[in-house]
């Protein structure tokens, strides 16, 4: 497997991103606004620039996108939250050249979190990324180096660990309330659309093409390779277990207090879908560790519900069982804890749905220093888990995985999944 440019560690790094790390400069005083950029303008960041854009100790500097016909919109938003247009940038490089810039927000495709997350770390700045952090396994783990290397405060975007309720749930049922649990089961069955055959097409006006592709190889233009569709494609995305089950599998994983499998099976394909998406429509999946089992099952294409929601996790103990899921008629998340009976003994709702303070979370780690609610190595875990259940998938058979050295055992192909190659004009620029 070649491991260029991207895959390398450098043991110079850049010297002047190593100053900016070491004197805390992206820790703003308690007197000062915590000056922030936002990388990717389009959908989920649209959302999180509204987030940001409106807390009166954030000073949303830049917005940066590569595609001119989104830019508007979110700097309209931008301009109602702070009262003034932030400055506009193509290249994220720049961006983090400024001295007065704290901390950046990733919100782009999934095949630049880790590039970007890396490069800020180098500067000096602090992260706020989305889920899933990485396209693969590597460099999920050369993120976590980064930030440790670079005393970065590093907040993955799986909200949940900032959601009291949630928290609420997580502390009942690790304080036995249940008994001992041994199973977890996630369900993530939202209705997803056929995004049809597209062909592939000159890039559109406006556009550049080559930064949107960045570090990994570069494809054809095409309109399901692009923004809303990108997820659904190996070579840029996760599928949906990335971009939705991983917030769900985290919750799982942190209920259970487990970290990496030891084995991985179960299966993943198209049964409904006819389209360009490659990534599965359904998947069941079986996480398994010493004497607990986590469970993942996706269904993207009909209108069946657990427990009156789309996503969730149920929880299985001696003493009874459990659910925290989002409840799409209310609106709201929340959670039902049983007894052994099946007789309901409690039950709370978190209240509107937006209404997280996770962002806050992480402006006050950028102030404090503080560990945030989702750490990178927290994220890094979760989104590992599902990259592990995605090969499985793709190769349709039981893999079993050596948690010490992230990788699987005797599987020369499944540990092909675990990185990838990356263009060779990005090589000259080390990225950890």
């Amino acid at each position: 497997m070649k491991r260029r440019g991207f895959l390398k560690t450098s043991a110079v790094g850049a010297a002047v991103a190593v100053g900016a790390a070491s004197d805390g400069r992206a820790a703003a005083s308690a007197s000062n606004k915590v000056t922030l950029a936002v990388m990717g303008v389009r959908g989920r960041g649209r959302n999180l620039i509204n987030y940001f854009g409106q807390m009166p100790d954030v000073d949303l500097a830049y917005l940066c996108d590569v595609d001119q016909s989104v830019v508007e919109p979110a700097m309209k938003i931008a301009e109602e939250g702070q009262g003034k247009r932030p400055r506009l940038e193509e290249d994220i490089r720049r961006v983090l050249d400024d001295p007065g810039v704290d901390a950046i927000v990733v919100s782009t495709p999934i095949h630049w979190h880790a590039p970007a997350t890396i490069l800020a770390c180098e500067a000096g700045k602090d992260v706020y990324v989305e889920k899933p952090i990485s396209h693969n396994v590597r460099e999920g783990r050369l993120m976590v180096d980064a930030a440790k290397k670079h005393n970065r405060i590093v907040q993955v975007g799986t909200q949940a660990r900032s959601r009291p309720n949630t928290i609420q749930f997580v502390d009942d049922i690790r304080s036995g309330r249940i008994g001992k649990v041994h199973m977890a089961k996630v369900w993530n069955c939202q209705m997803r659309r056929n995004i049809g055959f597209k062909q592939d097409e000159p890039v559109p006006a406006g556009i550049n093409y080559d930064l949107w592709t960045g570090p990994v190889p570069k494809l054809p233009f095409n309109r399901n390779r692009y923004n809303a569709t990108v997820n659904w494609q190996w070579h840029y995305g996760a599928g949906d277990l990335g971009n939705d089950g991983i917030h769900w599998v985290d919750v799982a994983r942190w209920i259970l207090g487990v970290d990496y499998p030891t084995e991985v099976s179960g299966m993943g394909r198209k049964l409904y879908f006819d389209d360009d998406q490659q990534t599965p429509d359904t998947q069941v999946l079986t996480f398994n560790y010493e004497d607990k089992v986590l469970m993942y099952e996706q269904r993207l294409w009909n209108t069946y519900r657990m427990n009156g929601g789309q996503n969730g996790v149920e929880v299985y103990g001696t003493e009874g069982k459990a659910f925290v899921q989002f409840f799409d008629d209310l609106y709201q998340y929340g959670y039902k804890i049983f007894d052994k009976k099946g007789h309901e003994i409690q039950s709370e709702l978190a209240g509107n749905r937006d209404d997280n303070p996770h962002y806050g979370n992480f402006i006050d780690c950028v102030r404090t220093r503080k560990t945030p609610n989702a750490d990178i190595e927290t994220g890094h875990i979760s989104t590992a888990l599902c990259h592990l259940g995605n090969t499985a998938s793709r190769l349709n058979r039981t893999l079993r995985f050596d948690p010490a050295s992230e990788s699987f055992v005797d599987d020369l192909e499944a540990n092909g999944y675990l990185t990838r190659d990356y263009r060779q004009h990005w090589s000259s620029r080390p990225f950890v």
